[in-house]
């Protein structure tokens, strides 16, 4: 697997170039996510499956950075290479808990943008801290944001709290531009069914209630943004490329694909203009064109 310092190769230099073209005047939410090519492994090799982390422009629908892992390595170091590669300037980076990390904080508020991390047990008393303070019921209450939305059969409620009562917080843990803290309620009814997960956040910024659940959110939408499109429309998970650099290459020419149909302007389904590029010429030119 090719390392991450091989995007200092001219080619990945180029492809660089080619995401900052889509990603000028980004701002807003910027997510950060992992995915694994799920069978680009190669047993005869002892190679393991292709991770691929990237940054996600939430309203832009737009893949703005990507990188891969090194074998030896993870999410975690990883993640302050790709940011390396944005302007985080206004900006809102949310991430999962395995990038909750002091360094990746720090990066993030150094670099002009604010983040908003999922807190676990990664972070053993801070989020013990954190979870004891939203949920105590003594607590003054402050205000909530909810939203409700239903499809398919079923029905979603989330409810988002915000607190910048921290100073205790952070003279006990002194976390890196710690603004404020948070959880998200997710109450999923599906048919006799319901579920609730509740999750914590730390913030470098005081959202609102409604902004803040609205950013837990968007970074939840990667999934659906941009996962479920590489493995239903293209494939992904189903790629058997396994030789070299290939499955890197290609899982990079999945993402300039991706971005080149977002910024075409006709209104058919992603699936429809694969299939309209495949055999309008035409249509193909202009695509190619944005390039």
């Amino acid at each position: 697997m090719q390392d991450a310092a091989a995007w200092g190769h001219p080619r990945h230099q180029f492809i660089q170039r080619f995401m900052e073209r889509f990603s000028k005047g980004v701002a807003g939410v910027v997510a950060i996510d992992g995915k694994v090519v799920r069978r680009s492994f190669d047993r005869a090799s002892g190679k393991s499956a292709l991770h691929m982390v990237s940054a996600w422009g939430c309203e832009q629908r737009l893949v703005l950075a990507q990188i891969a892992t090194d074998a030896k390595s993870n999410e975690i170091t990883a993640v302050p290479k790709l940011l390396a590669m944005l302007s985080l300037k206004g900006t809102i980076v949310p991430a999962d808990a395995p990038n909750c990390q002091r360094t990746i904080a720090k990066q993030i508020v150094d670099q002009g943008g604010d983040y908003v991390l999922a807190l676990k047990g990664n972070q053993g008393r801070l989020h013990d801290d954190v979870v004891t303070f939203l949920d105590d019921p003594a607590r003054e209450a402050e205000a909530e944001a909810r939203t409700v939305d239903a499809d398919h059969g079923r029905i979603e409620t989330r409810t988002a709290t915000v607190s910048t009562d921290i100073d205790w917080l952070q003279a006990d843990h002194r976390w890196p531009g710690l603004a404020a803290v948070g959880k998200v309620v997710r109450v999923r009814q599906c048919g006799p069914k319901t579920t609730t997960e509740t999750a914590y956040y730390l913030l470098s910024t005081a959202l609102s209630a409604e902004r803040f659940n609205q950013v837990a959110r968007e970074h939840w939408s990667v999934e659906s943004r941009l996962h479920w499109r590489l493995d239903v429309v293209m494939n992904e998970d189903q790629d058997r490329t396994r030789l070299g650099n290939g499955p890197q290459n290609i899982a990079v020419l999945r993402n300039m694909a991706l971005n080149v149909m977002q910024k075409d302007g006709s209104k058919e389904s992603l699936k429809g203009k694969f299939q309209r590029a495949g055999w309008d010429n035409a249509f193909l030119s202009r695509l190619l064109s944005l390039f």
